[in-house]
């Protein structure tokens, strides 16, 4: 049974992979868009069809099940993955709650009924240019007005959208409580401590892993504070607002860079990871891993995937400046990264989780930064390159930790069975912004309502592994810069290890 769904999963997944990149290089294709969807509805059936097996494995006794290893090799090596499953068993109910539950899972829709609302319905007023032209206001160009150097177009944007979020706020606040009453039902019922210990619970990562990032990140908030405040300084403010905080701290360093060019460049700053490494970049390069150009119809934004036994694929969209250039490099330590998991392990044991999947991709940018940061003799690119590093740890490390920490504390809240309101959620949101960003920032009570649009908080205690990823990953390249091979062969191990054991594990053999 366990070989023959092993071949089923790996035939599966190279339909699923080839349907879906397909659409990807022609989205208006209609032919295409058929073929991917169809994947979504074959996927469930494929795992209803499976699902008696884990509680019929479940039922086995203990000394039955070790008699069965002891007597089949073959089965021996499915150890490791049956163990996994065996972990579980404390929290497995008995085959009448368990079927109960799984039809009332319908009933737990918290996160379409966020969707529905954010992507839909809710609408922002339009920012008025000093012309008096009106550009429209969506989640999408919100990014673009956020950063753009006319401080009136970024309080605008800012204000124009959170006044939309007002109008909404109990609406939003009812949706989130119910998201959270739903992991509170859901750890309750399957006997967890709490909420948090169930989400960790899959990756074996100890609640003290969560804790402590939030309390070590805390305790460094000074580091961001004086950040804060130089921006200010910088910025020749008198007062630094929230709409501040992604506007141009240096002028733009532009630098044209084909992708010939950036590519090159890329290979120089991962040199330090051996000609193996090189030798592969190169092998992507020229052996079709790629799709590099934005075409009509193509998929937006930058991914690498591929089903196990075939060259990991890369969709970019690249264009000629230094923000593609780290793209690239960050989407190639993907790659590296399922190359070398493929190639070292059996398919069983090749997937890594997502809690170290960020660390491939993480070092190979900081690699490249620290690369470019050395080569460099222009100033303005030197200001510019430093202002882009510190602002991915503002971004990564210190914001999705206070995500984190609003998370747990939202959580606790409800376990404790408190009621929670909008302004119970404002309140939370308010005191934790005050408390990572500082005094140097004008907090404005716009910013109360952040929680509200943060689609994440909908994949429960999910953020936090972007922090603790990025931390490996600097730590890694930091130990690789200082101590060279020693390092680098720690590293290559760890890429090499795939999903063989738990991710803290896993980190370890990095160093």
């Amino acid at each position: 049974f366990l070989e023959t769904t092993s071949q089923l999963s790996a035939e599966y997944e190279k339909v699923m992979c080839y349907a879906y990149m397909r659409e990807h290089e022609d989205t208006k294709d209609t032919k295409r868009q058929h073929m991917a969807k169809k994947m979504d509805p074959l996927g469930q059936t494929y795992g209803e069809k499976l699902s008696f097996f884990s509680n019929e494995l479940l039922a086995i006794d203990e000394n039955v099940l070790t008699s069965y290893y002891e007597e089949n090799e073959r089965l021996r090596f499915y150890k490791a993955s049956l163990d996994q499953t065996l972990r579980e068993k404390e929290h497995i109910l008995t085959p009448e709650k368990e079927e109960v539950l799984a039809k009332t899972s319908r009933l737990f829709n918290a996160g379409k009924v966020f969707d529905k609302l954010d992507d839909t319905d809710i609408a922002f007023d339009p920012i008025l240019k000093e012309d008096g032209t009106e550009i429209p206001l969506t989640h999408g160009t919100y990014g673009q007005y956020i950063h753009d150097p006319d401080r009136s177009i970024r309080k605008q944007a800012f204000e124009n959208l959170y006044r939309s979020y007002e109008q909404f706020k109990n609406t939003y606040a009812a949706i989130y409580d119910a998201n959270l009453n739903e992991d509170v039902f859901s750890s309750d019922i399957r006997n967890y401590p709490s909420s948090l210990h169930q989400a960790l619970f899959s990756d074996n990562v100890s609640v003290d892993v969560y804790n402590n990032l939030i309390d070590r990140v805390k305790a460094n908030a000074s580091t961001m504070h004086r950040y804060v405040a130089l921006r200010k300084k910088m910025m020749g403010l008198d007062e630094l607002h929230m709409y501040d905080m992604y506007a141009p701290l240096v002028p733009e360093a532009t630098q044209e860079l084909t992708y010939e060019q950036a590519y090159d460049t890329m290979k120089e700053g991962l040199a330090v990871l051996g000609d193996e490494y090189i030798n592969l970049l190169e092998e992507a390069r020229t052996g079709g891993w790629i799709d590099v150009y934005e075409t009509d119809g193509k998929a937006s934004g930058a991914y690498a995937w591929g089903p196990y036994g075939v060259h990991p694929y890369v969709l970019l969209n690249h264009r000629k400046d230094m923000n593609s250039m780290f793209t690239l490099a960050h989407e190639m330590g993907h790659a590296m990264h399922s190359h070398f998991s493929d190639r070292e392990n059996p398919k069983l044991y090749a997937q890594y989780v997502i809690f170290v999947a960020e660390v491939a991709s993480t070092v190979n940018e900081v690699l490249l930064m620290h690369h470019l940061l050395n080569k460099t003799k222009d100033k303005t690119l030197k200001m510019s390159l430093i202002n882009e590093f510190l602002e991915k740890f503002k971004s990564t490390l210190f914001r999705q930790t206070m995500f984190a920490e609003f998370e747990k504390i939202t959580h606790e809240k409800v376990e404790n069975d408190e009621p929670m309101t909008a302004d119970a959620f404002s309140e939370v949101y308010y005191q934790l912004n005050k408390e990572y960003y500082g005094d140097a920032l004008v907090h404005d009570e716009q910013i109360r309502l952040e929680w509200a649009r943060i689609s994440h908080f909908y994949r429960s205690f999910y953020v936090y592994q972007y922090a603790t990823g990025f931390s490996a990953a600097i730590a890694i390249a930091d130990r690789i810069l200082k101590e060279g091979q020693p390092a680098v062969d720690d590293y290559l191990a760890f890429l090499q290890s795939g999903g063989r054991d738990y991710p803290i594990e896993l980190l370890k053999i990095a160093g």
